[in-house]
C-alpha cells in the first residue's frame, strides 16, 4: 500500500510492507542471561540484538588474544609475515611460562617455531607462551607489542579497551568491554576470511602434547566456528563465539560466568535466542525502482528513483508487519537530472529498531528542455500538473 503526502515541494511516500501472516504474531520472550556481561550482534547488519553491561570495563582474560591474532593476521595479509616464517623462543619467555599454571603451547627454549604453529598454539591451545613469542618476534618486547595492540585498538574504534600484554594475563590496566570484543571478533571475521578457518580447528598437537580447542560450542552447536574463550579467577569464564545458520552469522560475547558448564550453556542460549527470534529482511534490492518522480522542465516527464545498494535490516520477527518506509524528496525534481544523482532519502522504521535513513538515487538521466519547449512545458505544468507538463 502506498500513500502519497505532498506538502509544498516535498513529496513523501509511505510504504507499508504487508506480508501474509498465518495467525497473530507473537512477541519474543524477554531474554536474560546469568552472565555478568553479554552482547549479541547480527554480523551482516551490525544490529545489536541483546546487551547486558556491554560497556563495562572487564578483565578479558584470554579473549584479549583476539587482538594479538588480529595483528598477526594483518601482517600475513600485507605480506610482512608468512605462515612458514619461524620465530625464536627466548630464554626469558621460557623461564616466564614453563612452570606457569596458565594455558601453554609448551614451546621450548632456543627452538624456532613457525607462525602457523604459533597461531594454532594461540587459537586452539590458548598458549600464553606462544603469544609472548609472537610479541618478541614482531615487536622486540612485550611492552612494545602492547603499545602496538593499543594503537591498533584505537584504529579499530575499540574505545573501551587497553592492553598491557599479548595474552590477557591479569593486570589492573588490561581491560576490554564485551562490545569491543564483539567488534574485534567481527573485524577478524570480515577482514581475514582466508585465515578464519583456524578458529574451527578442534585439536592441535605440539611437543607431543595433544590439546583440544576450549570453545565448547564447536562440539555442541551446529554452525559454530569460532572464536576464543577466556578465564581467570577475577574474570570468571567468558567466550567470544560466532555461528552461522541458514546463511546468517551471529556474534556473541559473554563474560563473568562461574563455571565451564555455565559458560557453554549461556553462550548457546544467547545464540539460539538470536536465531529464533530475529531475522534480516531485504527492504530494497540494488537498482530496485522505488518510485517515479516528476521532473520539472525535463525532456522526460519523470525519472525512476532507485536504491543504489541492497538495503537489509534486522528485526524481531514479530515487528516485521509494522515496518514502514518513508521516501522523501523535492517534487518535482528540477532538470537536468543525472543518473546516480542522490535525490531522495528513504527512512526505515520498525518497533524496537532505531530509524535508518538511506540515500535514493536517480535511475536515469533527464536532460533539460530548451527554448520555446521549456516555455510551453512550464505553462502546461502550471495548468495541468506534472504528467502533462513535460
Amino acid at each position: 500500500m502506498v500513500t502519497r503526502i505532498a506538502r509544498g515541494l516535498t513529496s513523501a511516500i509511505v510504504m507499508a510492507f504487508l506480508v501474509c501472516w498465518y495467525g497473530a504474531a507473537v512477541a519474543a520472550t524477554p531474554f536474560e542471561t546469568t552472565a555478568r556481561n553479554a552482547i549479541l550482534v547480527e554480523f551482516e547488519t551490525g544490529k545489536v540484538l541483546y546487551e547486558k553491561g556491554a560497556d563495562d570495563r572487564i578483565p578479558p582474560a584470554s579473549m584479549s588474544k583476539l587482538m594479538t591474532i588480529y595483528v598477526v593476521f594483518e601482517q600475513l595479509k600485507n605480506g610482512s609475515l608468512k605462515l612458514s616464517d619461524t620465530l625464536p623462543v627466548s630464554v626469558d619467555v621460557w623461564r616466564k611460562w614453563h612452570k606457569s599454571e596458565g594455558s601453554l603451547m609448551f614451546v621450548r627454549e632456543g627452538e624456532r617455531v613457525t607462525v602457523h604453529d604459533l597461531l594454532q598454539g594461540i587459537i586452539v591451545q590458548s598458549g600464553n607462551d606462544a603469544c609472548d613469542v609472537i610479541a618478541e618476534g614482531l615487536a622486540g618486547s612485550e611492552e612494545n607489542f602492547a603499545e602496538w595492540l593499543n594503537q591498533k585498538a584505537k584504529a579499530l574504534g575499540l574505545s573501551g579497551s587497553h592492553f598491557m600484554n599479548a595474552h590477557g594475563w591479569p593486570d589492573p590496566n588490561d581491560y576490554m568491554t564485551v562490545r569491543d570484543i564483539a567488534r574485534l571478533s567481527e573485524r577478524v571475521i570480515k577482514d581475514f576470511p582466508e585465515y578464519y578457518g583456524f578458529f574451527a580447528e578442534k585439536t592441535f598437537t605440539y611437543a607431543g602434547i595433544r590439546q583440544n580447542n576450549r570453545n565448547p560450542l564447536l562440539y555442541t552447536m551446529e554452525g559454530a566456528d569460532g572464536l576464543k574463550t577466556g578465564h581467570t579467577e577475577e574474570a570468571g569464564y567468558g567466550v567470544a563465539v560466532s555461528a552461522v545458520r541458514d546463511g546468517r552469522r551471529l556474534v556473541a560475547v559473554i563474560a563473568g560466568t562461574e563455571s565451564i558448564r555455565e559458560r557453554a550453556r549461556e553462550a548457546e542460549r544467547i545464540l539460539a535466542h538470536g536465531f529464533r527470534n530475529f531475522k534480516t529482511y531485504t527492504v530494497f534490492k540494488k537498482d530496485q525502482v522505488i518510485d517515479n518522480a516528476p521532473v520539472w522542465l525535463g525532456a522526460k516527464g519523470s525519472v525512476p528513483l532507485v536504491s543504489p545498494l541492497d538495503v537489509r535490516v534486522t528485526l524481531e520477527r514479530s515487528a516485521r508487519r509494522d515496518m514502514k518506509v518513508t521516501l522523501s524528496y523535492d517534487s518535482p525534481l528540477a532538470a537536468p537530472v543525472t543518473v546516480s544523482q542522490p535525490v531522495a532519502i528513504a527512512r526505515i522504521e520498525a518497533p524496537g529498531m532505531e530509524a535508518v535513513e538511506v540515500p535514493v538515487v536517480a535511475g536515469a538521466s533527464v536532460d533539460s528542455l530548451s527554448g520555446f519547449s521549456k516555455i510551453g512545458a512550464a505553462i502546461k505544468y502550471l495548468i495541468w500538473g506534472a504528467e502533462n507538463g513535460s
